[in-house]
């Protein structure tokens, strides 16, 4: 199983590096950082450890 890197939004680790292979980086945190800006975060609520 894949490590899960954001609970939120379903991010793995083989999203980053696949995304790091299509874009030549990894926009996966500007991603995150979107939305988190626009509410969109749940950690708390989907993150097991709960945060």
């Amino acid at each position: 199983m894949e490590e899960q890197i954001c609970f939120c939004f379903g991010y793995s680790a083989a999203d980053i590096r696949t995304d790091v292979l299509v874009h030549g980086r990894s926009t996966i945190m500007e991603r995150i950082l979107a939305e988190k800006k626009a509410g969109g975060c749940h950690c708390a609520e989907k993150n097991p450890k709960g945060r």
